[in-house]
């Protein structure tokens, strides 16, 4: 007698995680239509808009049995709500990267950002000790250009996100995990 076949795939000892700010459907697509802007300047690889995002922590490969941890990480992170004003484009040249970045960095977000920070280092995970600056990355392989003047992105933040990364064929796929609203 055979087993019946099930549906069911093991889960992977690992999974590639971060945490980011996700955009709603309206600042997604101004950063789609600023995508394509800098792309007609810039050129590269404009990335796929479902895949724009900020990210505010980095994890990589992480063993699927701490996810419980992050959960409790993310949720001693706390600030306030803001809006982010995306209003400088700019481009990195060691990595061919188009980016749109704020010049002016809400104090909310420095305080998410530090506050998921401390919490994950307490909990073990490797944290980026270096400044970070928000950035939405828009073009790849990109050979770069002067310094554009664009129109800026409002982007309302009322929480953010923990996701999981996959590469395919196509390249990355994202999924949102769960989610964690700001007050």
């Amino acid at each position: 007698m055979t087993e019946p076949a099930t549906n069911e795939f093991p889960e992977p000892a690992t999974l590639r995680l971060f945490f980011a700010l996700w955009p709603d459907d309206a600042t997604r697509d101004a950063l789609n239509r600023t995508g394509k802007w800098l792309h007609q300047h810039w050129g590269g690889r404009r990335m796929r808009v479902e895949t724009v995002h900020i990210t505010l922590a980095f994890l990589g490969e992480t063993p699927a049995e701490r996810l419980d941890d992050l959960v409790a990480c993310a949720d001693a992170a706390r600030s306030d709500g803001f809006e982010l004003i995306l209003d400088q484009a700019g481009y990195w040249r060691h990595n061919r990267i188009g980016w749109l970045g704020a010049s002016q960095t809400p104090p909310q977000y420095a305080e998410l950002v530090g506050a998921l920070n401390a919490a994950l280092q307490g909990a073990g995970f490797p944290v980026d000790s270096r400044p970070h600056v928000p950035h939405v990355t828009l073009l790849r392989k990109s050979p770069g250009g002067e310094a554009l003047a664009c129109k800026p992105v409002r982007w309302p933040i009322g929480d953010f996100v923990l996701v999981k990364s996959a590469t395919g064929s196509e390249g990355a796929h994202y999924d949102v995990i769960r989610r964690w609203s700001l007050a």
